[in-house]
C-alpha cells in the first residue's frame, strides 16, 4: 500500500492526526514536567531512562500515559497526615 501525502488525506484523517498529536504533546509536557519535579526515590526506574524515552520515543501518547500511571511513586511526605496539617 502506497503512503498518502498530507494533501491526499481526507479532512477527517487530518483532524484525527492533529488530535492525536495534540494529546500526545500535552501528555508529554505533563509527564516531563512531573518527572522533573520528582526526586529519584519518587520514580519507578531510572529518571534518565524515563526522560530519554519521553524525549525520543514517538508513541502517540502511550509512553507518557505509562509513566503517569505506572512510573511514579507517591510523593514523599504527601500522605494523609501531611495534608491534614
Amino acid at each position: 500500500m502506497a503512503r498518502k501525502r498530507w494533501n491526499e488525506l481526507s479532512p477527517t484523517a487530518k483532524g484525527a492526526i492533529i488530535g492525536v498529536a495534540a494529546v500526545d504533546a500535552g501528555l508529554r509536557v505533563w509527564a516531563v514536567s512531573d518527572l522533573a519535579s520528582r526526586s529519584k526515590e519518587e520514580v519507578n526506574g531510572p529518571k534518565i531512562a524515563w526522560s530519554t524515552g519521553l524525549a525520543v520515543v514517538n508513541s502517540a501518547g502511550i509512553l507518557p500515559l505509562v509513566y503517569l500511571l505506572r512510573g511514579r511513586r507517591p510523593r514523599l511526605g504527601a500522605g494523609p497526615e501531611a495534608v491534614a496539617g
